[in-house]
């Protein structure tokens, strides 16, 4: 398997730190008082539908900041696919502890899982292509680093990790600096100032606006909202000079005819800002 890129484990325990800090300000009133505190349980995390799993690392954090004792034995790893009843996860350790602990890895878990699943479909759709498929900014605020992981995990690549990672003007930046030979001084001021390593993109929603981009010698052009049809005639018009991304109105349904017109790069919102959670449940067994 592919290697995957992973979170910095201080990322991780921030996370996951702030998410046990809203879920259990004060300690867990009901797991605390109904189950003996020499209760012991194993639980094992079961799919309830397929998908591709991204977050084990992050749910054994959850249990571990919550209890040290428990231990977790890792039945599949990131970025291998499950089907209806597989067993993803198993826990064993103080009963009220995993009960504790359940909720806020289950929730990190599905979600990651649920755009790891996502970004494989698109993955797969693209796969006769030369097209790779990114993410996009669109993340869940506070959870982005295990997002952009999570589209990882589904055979994905990121976009910029953030508005200091790269350059990149978009439809109301351009509005506001005009176009032609206007826009062209723009970008070409902008490249005398910033270093040989920063890579430019400038998002264009007609192919008017091509030839002033071209101009100014940018890195990846993206053809935002543009229709199946129209990206060949933009291609040919870019003709090398940049690496072409397309992106807008991008769906499991759409993404191969968009692929199939020679685009380098397909970016995605949908696979991290629309996905419903992956149906996993924690089944637990008392010892």
């Amino acid at each position: 398997m592919k290697q995957i890129h992973p979170v910095p484990q201080r990322v991780i325990d921030q996370i996951v730190a702030n998410a046990l800090a809203e879920d259990c300000p004060r300690g867990d009133i009901t797991a605390g008082t109904i189950l003996p505190a020499e209760a012991r349980a194993t639980a094992a995390v079961v799919a309830r539908q397929p998908g591709v799993l991204a977050g084990a690392q992050v749910f054994a954090r959850v249990m571990h900041q919550v209890d040290e004792r428990i231990e977790v034995n890792h039945l599949l790893v990131d970025g291998q696919p499950f089907r209806v009843g597989d067993r993803l996860i198993e826990v064993t350790g103080p009963a009220a502890s995993i009960l504790t602990a359940e909720r806020v890895g289950l929730n990190l878990l599905q979600r990651m899982s649920a755009i790891a699943t996502a970004t494989a479909v698109l993955v797969e759709r693209v796969a006769h292509t030369k097209a790779r498929i990114a993410d996009t900014r669109k993340t869940t605020p506070g959870l982005r680093a295990l997002e952009r992981y999570a589209v990882r995990c589904g055979g994905g690549v990121n976009h910029r990790d953030n508005l200091s990672d790269a350059f990149m003007a978009k439809d109301n930046h351009l509005a506001l600096l005009g176009g032609g030979q206007a826009l062209t001084a723009a970008l070409q001021q902008v490249r005398s100032q910033l270093g040989h390593t920063t890579a430019m993109e400038v998002e264009v929603d007609e192919i008017s606006q091509i030839p002033a981009v071209l101009a100014a010698g940018v890195d990846v052009i993206m053809l935002d909202n543009f229709a199946p049809q129209d990206i060949p005639a933009a291609i040919k018009l870019i003709d090398g000079q940049a690496m072409v991304e397309a992106s807008g109105n991008v769906s499991a349904r759409t993404v191969a005819e968009i692929a199939e017109t020679g685009v380098d790069i397909i970016s995605s919102g949908a696979i991290t800002h629309s996905v419903a959670a992956i149906d996993l449940g924690l089944d637990v067994v008392i010892e």
